[in-house]
């Protein structure tokens, strides 16, 4: 029933009969994965893994080293320059 909440449609249900796939669902959990069960398309439970992966960091490129890397220790002030190029002009 997928008119039933919306946000839940991104969690993976199993039915009755998909238990018996052990492997299965012991990969779903071990990824970190909430399954929802259901019987005749009627939630019975959900199945949480105890320990969930810690959600992973994004990490960002050091853009001050890089523009250190491409400038050295230039100091651009790109609007006097843009200023610089456009008077008289307008």
């Amino acid at each position: 029933m997928c008119h039933i909440m919306w946000h839940i449609g991104s969690m993976r249900t199993i039915n009755m009969r998909q238990l018996r796939d052990t492997r299965q669902i012991e990969a779903w959990l071990k990824a970190g994965e909430t399954l929802r069960l259901q019987k005749r398309n009627r939630p019975l439970a959900e199945i949480t893994p105890i320990d969930k992966p810690a959600p992973k960091e994004k990490v960002w490129p050091d853009f001050a080293a890089r523009q250190r890397e491409i400038f050295g220790d230039r100091v651009l002030n790109v609007v006097d320059e843009f200023i610089k190029d456009r008077h008289g002009r307008y």
